[in-house]
């Protein structure tokens, strides 16, 4: 079964990636480029050159690799290179539905929970 509730952290490469590699391939990039912990409740995700497939790497008591593959147009993938963004689980929804991350500028900041009586 499928657990993203206890999700910590969501890490983008803005690098492109050869998306041939399988899950042991993504698991040394996470370890040598990324230096993360490749076991926390994380997710870790992976684009190609032209931006229309990506692939998430995540562990829950073994390992899951989602992949997805768009049939027209790119995803908005980030332009700088060699870094390594720490987004929120929303941003990675925006980010699968076609939206454009803004990850220098955040214009807006989060939303608290409001409880309602």
């Amino acid at each position: 079964m499928i657990n993203l509730d206890k999700i910590t952290n969501v890490y983008l490469s803005s690098n492109y990636t050869d998306l041939r590699k399988a899950i042991d391939g993504l698991s040394i990039i996470v370890e040598t480029e990324f230096e993360l912990d490749l076991f926390e409740p994380s997710l870790f995700i992976f684009c190609n050159k032209a931006k229309n497939k990506i692939k998430i790497l995540h562990f829950d008591n073994g390992f899951w690799l989602y992949y997805r593959r768009l049939e027209q147009g790119k995803f908005k993938w980030p332009s700088s290179q060699d870094e390594i963004y720490n987004i929120s689980f929303d941003e990675l929804k925006w980010l699968i539905n076609g939206h454009e991350l803004r990850l220098k500028e955040r214009k807006f900041k989060d939303i608290k929970q409001l409880d309602f009586y």
